[in-house]
């Protein structure tokens, strides 16, 4: 079968950092289902991976989490789809991508497609909505316990990326709090508010002071999807006190000491923590990701596709984790297509 791997941990710019290759078609066993590939977006932990992971001398690694695709086959103990089935999913870290025609993923981390979208606009939603939708409604608790005294408010700090662009949404269609997106360019201000996002303010200023002179009171809710480190003081001094906050991204160091005084719980949100584990509410991935799929077709949510790169292959591969890598790249980038 086609797909795209790497063999040496190299910049992207390196023709070698991604090519296109032949490996075996993989054989279903236990949960898992065979999908035929059709559509793959690219996050921000495929251009980790590529820079920190080598393969065993010899090997190939595949990258490649996001997809949409059809069951072609499934492992024995497999109960819940069906060959024929139109799914989409987020995978595991664990095993090898989807950046390749036939992929392997437990069921239990599969939902549905959306019957209302593509393959390239489904494939562009897993990931990032596991990601938010457990930050927010699992990690920060955003529509249980409040925060006593709070602005019933959510900052999303950095909005116009792929996890923020969902977040957004959720909040906004889901609960009643005032949303806030950070977005420091005109276009992606403007995708930010699309959206929904109640307020716009810049990351490229100091938080604090734009937060406040909205007037709404100290946020609730803080959720960070990059560049924490540069915006912690901030977060400490914007928040409000027992405000919750999480975070996504990987600073070298994080001080948290600044948020005791305000005892500000932190929470850190891994969408791979279940299926790295394989702890027992591993199907709960699965069930989100229906529930999102319905969502969408019930035209809640929309998808946060905003570039197509053309066909899975490694040129069009290497194009989109050097957009992700420069940090300019909003919503999500999808390839589809063989």
């Amino acid at each position: 079968m086609r797909a795209v791997g790497y063999q040496t941990s190299l910049p992207i710019e390196d023709p070698r950092s991604l090519v296109d290759i032949d490996l075996p078609r993989p054989t279903p066993a236990g949960h898992d289902l065979l999908v035929e590939i059709r559509a793959v977006s690219v996050n921000p932990v495929d251009t980790k991976v590529r820079k920190r992971a080598q393969p065993e001398p010899g090997g190939w690694t595949v990258l490649g989490w996001d997809a949409a695709g059809t069951v072609v086959a499934t492992g024995p103990e497999a109960t819940r789809f069906r060959p024929g089935d139109a799914v989409f999913y987020a995978g595991a870290l664990t095993r090898p991508g989807t950046n390749a025609e036939f992929h392997l993923v437990d069921e239990r981390l599969v939902g549905l497609k959306p019957a209302s979208l593509d393959w390239a606009e489904a494939a562009a939603l897993p990931l990032t909505a596991i990601t938010a939708w457990e930050a927010l409604f699992e990690r920060l608790d955003v529509k249980g316990r409040p925060v006593p005294g709070a602005a019933p408010s959510l900052l999303v700090i950095g909005g116009a990326g792929g996890v923020g662009s969902i977040a957004i949404q959720l909040a906004r269609r889901l609960t009643d709090l005032t949303v806030i997106a950070t977005a420091s360019r005109p276009e992606t201000r403007a995708w930010v508010a699309q959206l929904g996002a109640h307020h716009v303010i810049d990351h490229s200023q100091p938080l604090a002071a734009q937060v406040a002179a909205l007037g709404l009171g100290a946020p609730a809710f803080v959720f960070s999807t990059t560049n924490t480190d540069q915006h912690l003081g901030q977060i400490a001094e914007l928040i409000a006190p027992q405000g919750r906050f999480a975070l996504i991204d990987d600073p070298e160091r994080l001080d948290i000491g600044p948020f005791k005084r305000k005892s500000v719980s932190t929470h850190w949100e891994f969408m791979f923590t279940r299926s790295l584990f394989a702890t027992p509410d591993l199907a709960a991935q699965g069930a989100l990701l229906t529930e999102v799929a319905g969502l969408v077709d019930a035209g809640v949510l929309r998808t946060t596709l905003a570039e197509t790169f053309g066909k899975i292959d490694a040129a069009n591969l290497r194009r989109a984790h050097a957009l992700l890598e420069s940090g300019r790249a909003r919503g999500k980038i999808v390839l589809a297509g063989f």
